[in-house]
């Protein structure tokens, strides 16, 4: 897979410079890191969001809409 080859190449480029990095540096990577991982998740809940709403049909979301909207 392209991707996984992509992750791979990352993975063996930034092994160095890991190593030799601040903490500060350090730190500032792994909070990318976790609002990547936070997206991804927050991608695949989106992508079953929009597959239920297209499997349940027009009038059900619709319904489901309007409830949100009378909550806010």
């Amino acid at each position: 897979m392209n991707r996984d080859l992509s992750l791979q190449q990352i993975a063996e480029g930034m092994t160095k410079s890991l190593l030799n990095a601040s903490d500060k540096d350090l730190e500032g990577f792994q909070k990318i890191i976790d609002a990547t991982l936070e997206l991804r998740e927050a991608h695949k809940e989106l992508q079953k969001m929009v597959q239920s709403y297209s499997s349940s049909g027009i009038q059900r979301s619709v319904n489901h809409t309007h409830s949100h909207s009378s909550n806010s």
